[in-house]
Parts: C-alpha cells; structure tokens; sequence
C-alpha cells in the first residue's frame, strides 16, 4: 500500500498561484503512474493532472497551460505548480496513483477568493 499525504494549500485571490506537494510512502513509488485530482463542494472528484514514471504529462483541460505537475523520486513526492488560479478551481485536492486506487489521502483545501 502506498500512504500518501498532501500538503501546501491555502487561501489564495484570483490570478494567484500555490504548490500543493504529496509525499508518498513506499519503495516502489518511482514506478508508478501518479495524478493529481480535486473535487468541489457538491461535485464529483475529478481528474486534474497526471505523471508517468518517466516524466511525461497529461492535463484536463480545465487547467491546461496553467497548472504543472512534477515528480521527485528521490523524495518519495508529486507536485502541482497552480498559476492563475479562478475561483473554479477551489476545491479539495488529492493525489493518488493513475488509475486511482481506494487509498486516498486528507487532500489539502484550495480557496480561491477576493
């Protein structure tokens, strides 16, 4: 089982930016597919952003061109960079393997507001 815990939101005004980090335990972490997911008030979770074990990127199109993920294996850890951030798109954020797996985190709170 991978555990996962997600940290680095906050409040933050329209057109802001923040880094949520998830810091994942388990040796195999490396070799593992891993996104990035979020889920509003009265919404569906969904599927934001991912990274391949080899670093290749895939983004919803929400948040193409404004959000960036990456990946340290060293460090056991996933990124989200969120630039330009709307009020769409506050809402819990969680990372996981891609597909998911039922082992989701705390997820981390974004607020976008003025």
């Amino acid at each position: 089982q991978v555990q996962l815990v997600e940290s680095g939101g906050g409040l933050v005004q329209p057109g802001g930016s923040l880094r949520l980090s998830c810091a994942a335990s388990g040796s195999i972490f490396s070799i593992k597919t891993m996104g990035w997911y979020r889920q509003a008030p009265g919404k569906q979770r969904e599927w934001v952003a991912l990274i391949s074990s080899g670093g290749g990127t895939i983004y919803a199109d929400s948040v193409k061109g404004r959000f960036t993920i990456s990946r340290d294996n060293a460090k056991n850890t996933v990124y989200l960079q969120m630039n330009s951030l709307k009020p769409e798109d506050m809402a819990v954020y969680y990372c996981n393997q891609f597909p998911s797996t039922t082992q989701w985190g705390q997820g981390t709170q974004v607020t976008v507001s003025s």
